[in-house]
């Protein structure tokens, strides 16, 4: 359906009455009744449900609504009286269903019956339990007699601790670490930088920091569509006296003012709570360059105050005892030149100069940062630098200071803690062996990436989807969905219909299966399950609701009944039936797995505010090889692969919308950027506009500049003049995506390098607005 775009600058604060509005909005499009949404009052509450979308920390005491705007939007999603029968798919050929919108898929509701792909006629049947199970299994069982390892078990975000551990199991049991997933895509720069840096793979700070942090430095993250319950933290900081500065090409909403819908007294009146104290537009890919130029002044800084018998800024005890490498980042630093850093950052000296001075002043110090830095070529290194700067000043492992990168999915972190993952290096298998009598695959598997360059080059027969919208989110996906049905089988476990389920390989299935939010029993009765949130702390979360039908499958118990089907009965194996009628067993096992990490699992999970995972550097004990935290110097300042010599090349920068949650789109209101009825827009700087001789509401192509040979565009791209850097431009993710080359990857971490992609400007036509 042909949408109309409609450009309404948006003046309102992060919060407020436009939040308010947009939840009822949303209530009143899925059908939900006000008085049938008792489910938001226990969500992200202890004995409650854990919010489907983002994995922001749980506060104990909590909020008396502990829910966000987008949070809501995704429990009404999930609990919509809409539902995908199979007389709807009776209706629709997948061929047809290619033509609908992201969002118009969504808006069918629920799955409700496990459906076969009938290529004949182009549709989804209906298929019973049984048969599907034994026929996957069948087909499992055939591949694997010729080579395990071209299967892949992808995972997205919302798996619960219960069934990712399962899962992985089941791969490692059929015999391969093929177990890409979501962090892929994010956070997996995250994973690769932090261990050698600092010897955990993810994030040192806790909620309770926020409490006595004086300075937060805030890098490349969206707070006020991602992950909006953080600016309850944020405002709190705010109000005792932190200072936050904040570096992001875009100039985001929730990171200049909020009003908490909570406090009546700031909702009835024109008081907001201003987030950033400093705002600065960095260039896509200019991070390093950023954060070289303020350790630059630091350095300057330093050497003046003992030149002048003072204390000097770096925390020399600290760096002596506690870090190796400092030398080396004090000569990186010095070689570079202001003029280069101030043209691959898109800041001034004077700008880097004056977050160094307060820097230096400030006790307590968190840096958070999200995909804007790990989504570069050089995103581990991004992520590094920023550790470094915090390691000048000894803010990692002491009270209200650490490094802080904020995970999208719900449960994406917790899936990677209890073994998803492609690296056999990360998961103990040793005591897998002698826990469950097999011998598990010890060759490394494939991540997001390999997997989609499996695909296309014909090498992965069978791919399982536990959740997600796999074809959507991954890059090349003009490629992807040409060679998708290469595949022998594909199997899509979901809750509502998305556009990875209309491209089929020679069998396939689509399965159903329950969401958080409902009921799961099972022979022992009614099952919670839990998940670990982006500060390490591991919750648990009850169904509430009745499923949406009859149909409908645990999570679990699909793993199992595929395990069973295909690996069939094993002496000292998994008890697949056990765990299945009750979860606690499942945690027992996990606990055997992780004994320092889930000892007493079904006891400490069943607490209050739930408990944490050791974070050794917290304690400023480094895993590393050195024994200490690394100062890592970067080999460049330009994270992206534009590499700055041709002007007429400009770094996009893919962008979510206020509404709409990583590939699933709610609607068509962009709010905070005044963007409404239409997705198919770019963010052009008025000067670039001027530069291309472009104008306002001109229809334009984007087209990647790649040198692979394939040729990449993405058409009928509306141009808006946006406050974006000059040479940048931005556009929705995930349409495109189509413009981003597998090979255009962050080092080490293959992590897309979706914040910066090298791309022209083709005009199509003269102004329509």
């Amino acid at each position: 359906m042909a949408r109309k775009l409609h450009l309404e600058p948006y003046e309102g604060p992060a919060g407020g009455w436009g939040s308010i509005k947009s939840v009822a909005r949303h209530m009143a499009k899925q059908g939900v009744m006000p008085g049938a949404t008792a489910e938001l009052m226990v969500q992200n509450k202890p004995d409650g449900f854990m919010c489907v979308s983002c994995a922001w920390a749980k506060p104990r005491p909590t909020h008396a609504a502990e829910f966000c705007e987008n949070g809501a939007k995704a429990t009404f999603a999930e609990i919509t009286k809409k539902r995908a029968t199979p007389d709807f798919f009776a209706k629709h050929t997948a061929s047809e269903l290619r033509e609908w919108s992201d969002h118009d898929l969504e808006e069918v509701g629920r799955l409700t019956h496990p459906m076969r792909f009938n290529h004949d006629l182009d549709r989804y049947e209906p298929v019973e339990w049984d048969e599907a199970i034994s026929d996957i299994g069948r087909e499992l069982r055939a591949i694997g007699a010729r080579d395990p390892r071209r299967a892949v078990f992808y995972t997205s975000g919302r798996a619960s601790l219960e069934a990712s551990y399962m899962y992985q199991l089941f791969a490692r049991m059929f015999g391969h670490n093929n177990l890409p997933d979501s962090s892929n895509m994010c956070h997996e720069s995250t994973s690769v930088a932090l261990p050698e840096s600092i010897g955990v793979p993810v994030g040192t700070v806790r909620l309770e920091d926020f409490d006595e942090v004086d300075l937060i430095l805030f890098f490349g993250q969206n707070v006020g569509s991602n992950s909006p319950r953080m600016l309850h933290q944020l405002k709190d900081a705010v109000e005792r006296g932190t200072t936050i500065i904040t570096f992001n090409p875009l100039r985001e909403r929730g990171l200049e003012r909020f009003v908490d819908p909570q406090n009546p007294a700031q909702m009835l009146s024109t008081d907001q709570t201003q987030i950033s104290n400093l705002y600065y537009q960095v260039r896509a890919g200019g991070d390093i360059a950023a954060i070289t130029g303020i350790c630059k002044a630091l350095f300057t800084l330093d050497r003046e105050s003992r030149d002048g018998a003072g204390w000097g800024v770096f925390d020399t005890e600290f760096i002596a005892e506690h870090t190796d490498g400092f030398a080396g980042l004090e000569a990186f630093v010095a070689a570079q030149e202001w003029g280069e850093l101030e043209r691959e950052s898109g800041l001034t000296r004077t700008d880097m100069e004056m977050v160094a001075k307060i820097y230096a002043k400030s006790r307590n110090v968190i840096g958070i940062y999200g995909m804007g830095l790990t989504q570069h070529k050089l995103g581990v290194e991004t992520v590094q630098m920023l550790v470094n700067l915090l390691l000048l000043r000894g803010n990692i492992g002491r009270p209200g200071a650490g490094i802080c990168p904020v995970r999208g999915h719900s449960n994406v972190q917790g899936q990677r803690t209890v073994g998803i993952s492609e690296k056999p290096e990360l998961v103990p298998l040793d005591r897998l062996a002698e826990q469950f009598d097999f011998e598990p695959p010890r060759e490394k598997g494939h991540d997001t990436v390999e997997t989609c360059e499996g695909i296309i080059k014909g090498e992965v027969d069978a791919f399982i989807g536990l959740g997600g919208n796999f074809l959507r989110a991954v890059p090349d996906r003009g490629p992807m969905e040409t060679h998708w049905p290469h595949m022998r089988l594909t199997v899509q476990i979901a809750t509502k219909l998305n556009r990875s389920h209309l491209f089929n390989g020679q069998t396939a299935y689509l399965l159903p299966c329950l969401g958080r939010i409902e009921i799961d029993r099972q022979a022992s009765g009614e099952q919670m399950v839990s998940m670990e949130d982006s500060t390490g702390v591991f919750h648990s979360s009850h169904g509430k609701r009745e499923p949406a039908s009859e149909h409908l499958r645990s999570e679990p118990w699909i793993v199992a009944n595929m395990a069973k089907a295909t690996l069939g009965p094993r002496n000292n194996g998994p008890d697949w039936d056990g765990w299945v009628s009750n979860y606690d067993l499942v945690r027992d096992a996990i606990a055997q797995t992780w004994p320092d990490m889930f000892g007493g699992f079904n006891t400490r999970i069943r607490e209050k505010g739930g408990f944490g995972k050791p974070i050794p550097a917290r304690e400023r004990k480094w895993n590393t090889e050195t024994g200490k935290a690394n100062f890592i110097t970067p080999s460049a300042l330009n994270a992206s692969f534009d590499t700055g010599e041709d002007d007429g090349v400009l770094r996009l920068v893919t962008l979510r919308s206020n509404d709409q949650f990583n590939t699933t789109v709610y609607g068509y209101r962009d709010r905070f950027r005044g963007i409404y009825g239409s997705r198919m827009v770019v963010l052009l700087n008025e000067a670039d506009m001027e530069r291309f001789d472009l104008d306002k509401g001109q229809e334009i192509a984007l087209v990647a500049k790649a040198d692979d040979g394939v040729h990449r565009r993405l058409d009928g791209l509306t141009v808006v003049p946006y406050d974006i850097p000059r040479g940048c431009v931005g556009a929705y993710y995930p349409e495109a995506n189509v413009l981003v080359p597998l090979y255009q990857r962050a080092e080490r971490s293959h992590v897309p390098a979706a914040k910066s992609v090298p791309v022209t400007i083709v005009p199509m036509r003269e102004n329509t607005a």
